[in-house]
Formats: structure tokens, sequence, C-alpha cells
């Protein structure tokens, strides 16, 4: 196989707070399969949230990325070519870890092919179909186990893994689906577009009151976290005895430069005796089947819809991160690479 040249970013410095554009580098680099290689042209790579906590040096669930290495993330394209009796051909679509660049390279086990249902983007495989979706999935049936007749909260609804999580719920028989996003638009999406019952913009005012005026007198069964911070004491306030919270991720805390305070109210968990409980998706990937079983032909027939915010270019990969943390994008934030 002839090489290629193929652009990638590196991390070049540590953040401090937000990003900055200079603390990742766009470089080029010349890839030359090996006789156990497969080598896939991507075609669109996924931004997320979890990549932000990544660049710090820290312990967490998953190792930092490494100064003046590769960044990488999902990512799904095309087989160019692949080694004989590797189960790969060129044309395969396939899904990997090896985004932030143009052309992935590694042994055919990194790439798992991709059956694309009629009418689906192949982007839709990084978001409602890919690790996103899995998250609501696992999220909401298993950590948070709602029932018929719950009502349930959303925090920062509009993303890749809330806008699924609202429909979910709805189609396990919630009584009411409330969700919070940043803007009008958004809200609007949310109630016209994806079947919430009610929605507020956390940007009008205190997030306790808010979800107040549209919870009234009965409260909340579940709460769906993704923000963390305000949004988590409003929910511990609003919840039901017995209630429970599937912690997802805390964004609004991502890129500050001192922890902040934990909620004020947490005491309430002991005499409401609620559930709070994190996870990571990883530790779920045994429920793949069962989701794409329940979600992919909901997708195809329409009862579940998605959003995506596609930005044109890998050398703007940069630009999608930091919009997606200021929570520019509507529904799953994907670069296409070409």
């Amino acid at each position: 196989m002839t090489a290629v040249e193929s652009r990638e970013f590196h991390l070049a410095a540590r953040p401090v707070g937000w990003p900055k554009p200079s603390d990742l580098a766009l470089v080029t680099v010349t890839l030359e399969p090996g006789p156990d290689e497969a080598l896939v042209r991507n075609t669109f790579c996924s931004v997320d949230p979890y990549m932000r906590g990544r660049m710090n040096d820290v312990r967490s669930y998953a190792p930092p990325y490494q100064l003046g290495e590769r960044m990488y993330g999902g990512a799904i394209g095309e087989v160019v070519s692949a080694p004989d009796g590797s189960g790969l051909a060129p044309g395969d679509v396939v899904t990997h870890q090896l985004g932030w660049r143009e052309f992935a390279l590694g042994p055919p086990a990194a790439f798992g092919q991709v059956d694309v249902a009629p009418g689906v983007s192949l982007s839709a495989y990084l978001g409602v179909l890919g690790m996103p979706g899995l998250t609501a999935f696992v999220g909401l049936y298993d950590i948070a186990a709602i029932k018929e007749g719950d009502v349930a909260f959303v925090s920062s609804a509009a993303g890749a893994v809330g806008s699924l999580v609202g429909q979910l719920a709805r189609m396990r028989g919630a009584r009411k689906v409330i969700g919070s996003a940043g803007s009008r638009e958004k809200v609007d999406v949310l109630t016209g577009e994806l079947g919430f019952d009610a929605a507020f913009n956390y940007r009008d005012g205190d997030v306790d009151r808010l979800l107040g005026d549209v919870v009234g007198e009965g409260g909340i069964d579940v709460y769906f976290d993704n923000v963390g911070g305000d949004h988590l004491e409003a929910a511990i306030t609003a919840l039901n005895p017995f209630g429970r919270i599937a912690m997802c991720g805390a964004i609004s805390q991502y890129n500050a430069e001192s922890p902040p305070p934990g909620p004020r109210n947490l005491a309430m968990a002991v005499g409401k005796r609620l559930r709070l409980q994190g996870f990571i998706v990883s530790d779920h990937f045994g429920r793949l089947g069962d989701f794409m079983a329940e979600v992919e032909p909901a997708v195809r027939d329409g009862r579940i819809r998605y959003r995506e915010t596609v930005v044109e270019g890998i050398e703007n990969m940069v630009d999608a991160l930091l919009g997606m943390l200021r929570g520019d994008n509507i529904g799953k934030m994907v670069v296409r690479v070409s």
C-alpha cells in the first residue's frame, strides 16, 4: 500500500481553564500501512465533553492525553486497505477510536464494521446510535430505573445524550418529561420537535426557581444529570422521596480553575432517601445489542428524532470542541473530515 499524508491533532499544552487553540497543534504525518494493518479514511470525527477532562494530567477513569502525542476519540470512516483474511475490505464502513485525524491506521481489530441502516446518516453512529445513545439508554434504564408514570428531568437536554434521554423516557411511559437548555431556540426544539412536555432556558434566571415553576406541586422522580452545579442542587430540592439521579456528567465544571462547592442541599438526600449514582458507559458495553435492537428501529421509522451540528473540515476540530463546551450545538457535535 502506498504511503498517505494525513493531518492530525496533537496535544501541545495542557489547558488551564478554557482550552485555547494553541493548546492543540495540527500536524501532517506520513502513514505507511504495514502488512498487518488496516488503513481507514475518516469521514466524521466525534467531539465529546469527556475529551476536555482527558486534556488534564489527572487520574481518572480513562488515561489522559499525552503531551506531544495524538489526540483520539470516536470516528467513522471507510476502509482504504486491509490485510487479507482480516474480515475487512475496501469500502467497508467502520467505527473506531482513532479520531482527530484524516486517516486512521491500526490493527483490523481496532475497527468495527457498521451495517448502515437505510436513511440514517453515517454520523448518527457517533451520536444517537453510538456512544452518546448508549449512554442515554443505560443511564435512564439501568441507573435511573425509569418506570411508567415517573416525572423525569434532563439537564443539557438539547445535547447528544439529553435529547435521547427525554425521548426514551417518553417511550417508557413517563408521565412528564422536563428539560433544560441554554437558549430559546433549544427550548423550542425540545418542546416542539422532541416531545418534551416542558423546558426552560437556564440562562433566564435561578435554576431552582425555573425548575420549580415547570414542575409544580408534584415533584420529580428521576433526574438525568449532564451539568452538575446549580442543576444538581435544584434537582435535589425537586426530587420526591426515593428519587433517583443518574450522574452522567458535569459540564458546568469542566473548565473551572478551582473546585466548585458541592450542592448546598446534599443533606436532603438522606431524608428523601435519594439514590445518586455515577456511571461510565464503557462499563456497560454488554448492553449494546439491547440498545441497538430498541433504538435503531425507532430512529429509522422516525419515532426517535435526532439533531446534529456539523462542522466542516478537520482543521476546525478545535473550534468544534470549544463550541460544544460553550453549548453552541444542538444534538451531536461532529466534524466532517473532508
